[in-house]
C-alpha cells in the first residue's frame, strides 16, 4: 500500500494522479459489476448443459390431402429446419448485414463494440449500429429481455455477451446460424425463417430467391417498420441495402446487384391466423379432434401438445376442391343475401319488429354483461341503443366502417343468411370440402358439426327406404288428397300444388321426386313410425326423432354430418360410413404417431335391391322433380341423384346431391330461427341451397383433375329393379270418384300409428 502511495505521489501534476486513481476506481467498479452479472446477481446466466439442450416451441401443421399446408396451431408460429435447408444466399445476406465478421470472432465482436462505444455513445451517431453479433442476438432470442431501462440494457448486453461466448464453445458456426434463423422473430407472432418464408412468399426456405431472402433478412432490424406487406417501399429500400452489403462483401456481382435492386417484392402473403385462410371451420374441427387425441394419449403417459409439439396433421381435405367450394359459396350467398333483403324491403323484421330485436339483443353477451352489473332491462336497452362507437360492419361487398351502437350491430347481423356445406367420398367417408358458415371471423358457430336443424324433405328418402324394406312395392299409389288427423290435434299436412292435386294418386317414385307432403305422410303411416325410426338408426342417425306423423316431413333435428353419414349408405349397398377428416398424425420429422381408418356400420341398413330403387327415385328428383333446375338452369349432365328440402315457414333450405364418387350436402338459413325466407319461391331448397352445389360442379367440370368425380357413372340398375319401377308415375281418379270428391274438403281420419 505504501509503495502504491509512493508511486502515485511521484505523478505530476496532481490532476493526472486524480485521473489515474479515478480510472482505476471505475475499472474496479466495472469489473465488480461485470463479475456480479456473471455470478447471477442480476439474473441467472444459463449453464452450458442448459444451452446444450434447449427445445423450441414448435407450431403444429395441418396439411390437405394433396400435401398443401393449410393451417397451423401455435403459441409461437415456428417451424424449425436444418442448416442444409438454408440457401447459400440467405446465409450470405444475413452475415453481410448483421455480422460481417461472424466467422472471425468467438461470440463477441470487440472492434464493433469499440465502434459503438466511440460513435454511438460518445458522438451520438445512431447509424453506427448496435454492435451485437449473431451469437449475441441468438442469446437474446433464447432469453428475451424483461426490463428495458438504461441500467438493465447494459446488464442485458453483458449477459448476452457471456451467453454468446458459451454458445460459441458449444455449437459450430453453422449450428449457431441454424438456431438463430429458427428463433428470430419476424413480427405478427411469426418466429423462424421457415414460417416467415411461408407467410410472406408462400414458399419453403430452400426455395427463397436472392431478393426474397434479402427482404426477410432486412426485416430483422425492425419487423414492423420493414414489413413488406404494410410498408412495401421501406421494405424495398431495406432489401436493397442488404443486397448492397452482399455485393460489398463479394457475394453478389455488380451486374446481379443492379438487376436485383429494381425487382418487385412479389409477395404471396398467406396468413396462417386461426380465423383466416382456407377452410377455417374445417381447421377448427380438426383442432378439437386433435386436442381430444392428445388428451387420450397424455392420459397414457405421453406428452403431446398441439400448440408446441410440432405435430404434423394430415387431413382428407381436397385443397383445390375446397377453394372452388368457397368461391361457389361466396358467389351464391352474396346474390341470395341481396334477394333476401330485397324481398322484405322496409318491413324487414330486423328493422321494424322491435319485440324481436329486443329479444335477440337480450341474448347478446353485451346485454348479459350489463345485467350482471345490476342494471335494469330498460336502462340496458337504452344504453345499447344510444351509445355509439366506430365499428366495422361485414357485408358481401366492401366492409363498412360506421358510428353505430351495439343494437345497430345486432340488427345488421340479424339479417345475415348462413350456410353449411360438406362434400364426402361416399366409399371412405373422407371429408373433401367443409364450409361451416359464411364468415369464420364473424360467425364461429359451425353448422356442420354443431348445429341441429330440422332437415325437411331430405328425411323423406329414409321414410321411403323403410317402406320398401317393409315390402311396399315402389309402384304402390298414394292419394295426394289432404287429410286431417284427428288423433294428432287435427294436424293436416298440405302440398304446394293446386287443389286439383286432390284427384291425383302418385307412385312412390313420383311422390318422392316431387316431394309431395301428403304422400310422404301416407307412406309413413303404411310403413309404421317405429319402422322408420329403426331404419333411420340403421342408417347412422342417432338423434332422438319425433314419434309422430310430422316425422315424414323432416321435423326431426339432425346435424349435417349425421345426415351425410345416412346418405352414404345409398352408395355403399346399405353400409353407412362415418365422415372423417384426419388421416394421420406424425412428429415434426414424419414419424407416424397415429393413423385413422374409415368407420363403417357392420350390417347393411337395407337390401341391395332397395338401395338401387331408392337411387333411381332420387335420380328422378334431379331429372324431372324438385331439383330439375340442375338440368334446366345449370345445364349439368353429370350422373346425379338427390333430394331437396324446405322446412316450415321457409326457415331451412336443404339440398343433398349423390354422385358415384361424391356426396354433397348444403343447408342455408338464418342463425336467428325466428326469421325465415319471405316466400317459398325464394327459400325452397331448390333455390336457396341447390345452386351452391351446382356452381361447384360447374367449376369442377372445367378441371380435368376432377374427371374421376365428374365423369363417374352410376351402374345400371338390375332388370328386376327396372321392371319394378315400370309404371305410370301418376294415376288420376276415375270419373265417378272425381264427381263425388270435393277437392276443397279435407278428409278426416285417425292416423294409424303402427309399431
Amino acid at each position: 500500500m505504501n509503495k502504491v502511495k509512493y508511486i502515485l505521489n511521484k505523478i505530476k501534476p496532481p490532476i493526472l494522479r486524480y485521473i489515474l486513481v479515478g480510472s482505476i476506481g471505475l475499472l474496479l467498479i466495472f469489473t465488480f459489476f461485470v463479475g456480479s452479472i456473471y455470478v447471477g446477481f442480476w439474473g441467472k446466466i444459463p449453464y452450458k448443459k442448459e444451452l446444450s439442450n434447449f427445445q423450441y416451441q414448435v407450431a403444429s401443421e395441418v396439411y390437405s390431402s394433396d400435401s398443401i399446408l393449410i393451417g397451423k396451431y401455435y403459441l409461437n408460429d415456428r417451424q424449425p429446419i436444418t442448416f442444409d435447408q438454408f440457401p447459400k444466399h440467405l446465409v450470405q445476406a444475413l452475415v453481410s448485414i448483421e455480422d460481417e465478421r461472424f466467422y472471425e470472432h468467438s461470440g463477441v465482436d470487440y472492434p464493433s463494440l469499440l465502434r459503438v462505444g466511440l460513435k454511438t455513445v460518445l458522438m451520438g451517431d445512431k447509424s453506427a449500429g448496435g454492435g451485437s453479433t449473431i451469437s449475441q442476438q441468438l442469446a437474446k432470442n433464447l432469453y428475451p429481455r424483461r426490463n428495458r431501462n438504461k441500467t438493465n440494457i447494459v446488464v442485458n448486453k453483458i449477459k448476452e455477451m457471456f451467453i454468446a461466448k458459451k454458445l460459441e464453445s458449444i455449437y459450430s458456426k453453422d449450428e449457431i446460424l441454424t438456431h438463430y434463423l429458427n428463433t428470430v422473430s419476424f413480427g405478427d407472432n411469426t418466429f423462424g425463417i421457415e414460417s416467415a418464408a411461408l407467410k410472406f412468399f408462400n414458399t419453403r426456405t430452400n426455395n427463397l430467391s436472392v431478393q426474397q431472402a434479402a427482404t426477410l433478412v432486412g426485416m430483422l432490424k425492425a419487423t414492423y417498420s420493414y414489413n413488406p406487406r404494410i410498408f412495401p417501399e421501406k421494405s424495398s429500400e431495406r432489401r436493397n441495402l442488404v443486397l448492397f452489403t452482399m455485393e460489398n462483401n463479394g457475394f453478389l456481382s455488380e451486374v446481379a446487384y443492379d438487376s436485383l435492386k429494381v425487382s418487385d417484392l412479389d409477395l404471396d402473403y398467406r396468413d396462417y391466423d386461426y380465423s383466416s385462410g382456407l377452410a377455417p371451420y374445417f381447421r377448427e374441427e380438426v383442432r378439437k379432434q386433435v386436442l381430444q387425441w392428445t388428451k387420450e394419449k397424455n392420459d397414457k403417459g405421453f406428452d403431446y401438445n398441439i400448440y408446441t409439439s410440432g405435430l404434423k396433421i394430415y387431413t382428407t381435405l381436397n385443397y383445390k376442391m375446397q377453394k372452388l367450394a368457397e368461391e361457389s359459396m361466396v358467389e351464391h350467398m352474396g346474390k341470395l343475401q341481396q334477394d333476401f333483403e330485397k324481398s322484405y324491403g322496409k318491413n324487414a323484421p330486423w328493422i321494424s319488429n322491435d319485440a324481436l330485436i329486443n329479444k335477440i339483443v337480450r341474448r347478446s353477451s353485451a346485454y348479459q354483461s350489463l345485467k350482471e352489473s345490476g342494471l335494469g332491462d330498460e336502462v340496458i336497452l337504452d344504453s345499447l341503443k344510444n351509445t355509439k362507437r366506430k365499428m366495422t360492419l361485414k357485408t358481401w361487398g366492401e366492409d363498412k366502417e360506421k358510428e353505430v351502437s351495439i343494437m345497430d350491430s345486432i340488427q345488421h347481423y340479424m339479417k345475415f343468411l348462413n350456410t353449411g356445406s360438406i362434400s364426402l367420398n361416399p366409399k371412405t367417408g373422407e371429408v373433401l370440402t367443409w364450409i361451416g358458415g359464411v364468415n369464420f371471423k364473424q360467425f364461429k358457430y359451425d353448422h356442420i358439426s354443431q348445429s341441429k336443424r330440422q332437415v325437411g324433405s331430405t328425411f323423406k328418402p329414409i321414410v321411403y327406404t323403410a317402406a320398401l324394406e317393409e315390402g311396399i312395392a315402389p309402384c304402390t299409389y298414394f292419394s295426394a288428397q289432404e287429410v286431417e288427423y284427428e288423433n294428432f290435434e287435427g294436424w293436416s299436412p298440405s302440398n304446394s300444388g293446386d287443389k286439383d292435386e286432390a284427384y291425383l294418386n302418385y307412385s312412390m317414385e313420383q311422390g318422392l321426386s316431387n316431394s309431395v307432403n301428403t304422400v310422404a305422410v301416407k307412406v309413413l303411416e303404411k310403413t309404421g313410425i317405429d319402422n322408420v325410426l329403426r331404419q333411420a338408426k340403421r342408417m347412422g342417425i342417432n338423434e332422438k326423432l319425433p314419434r309422430e306423423p310430422s316425422l315424414a316431413l323432416g321435423t326431426g333435428e339432425i346435424k349435417m354430418i349425421e345426415l351425410a353419414k345416412a346418405y352414404t349408405s345409398f352408395l355403399n349397398e346399405g353400409i353407412a360410413v362415418e365422415p372423417f377428416m384426419i388421416k394421420a398424425i406424425s412428429t415434426q420429422k414424419d414419424s407416424v404417431l397415429a393413423q385413422f381408418e374409415p368407420k363403417k356400420s357392420k350390417n347393411p341398413a337395407f337390401s341391395k335391391e332397395n338401395g338401387q330403387i331408392m337411387l333411381e327415385m332420387m335420380k328422378s328428383t334431379i331429372n324431372s322433380g324438385t331439383a330439375s333446375r340442375i338440368r334446366s338452369t345449370f345445364k349439368l349432365s353429370n350422373d346425379i341423384a338427390g333430394k331437396t328440402g324446405t322446412t316450415q315457414n321457409n326457415k331451412d333450405a336443404w339440398f343433398v346431391a349423390l354422385s358415384p364418387k361424391m356426396i354433397h350436402l348444403t343447408w342455408v338459413g338464418l342463425d336467428n330461427h325466428e326469421i325465415g325466407f319471405r316466400s317459398t319461391n325464394l327459400g325452397q331448397g331448390a333455390n336457396a341451397a341447390l345452386p351452391m352445389y351446382a356452381l361447384l360442379l360447374q367449376k369442377m367440370n372445367n378441371k380435368k383433375e376432377f374427371d374421376y368425380i365428374t365423369k363417374a357413372r352410376f351402374p345400371s340398375p338390375s332388370s328386376q329393379v327396372q321392371e319394378m319401377l315400370d309404371c305410370d308415375p301418376v294415376k288420376r281418379d276415375g270419373f265417378f270418384k272425381r264427381l263425388f270428391k270435393n277437392p276443397n274438403k279435407k278428409k278426416t281420419k285417425k292416423f294409424k300409428n303402427q309399431t
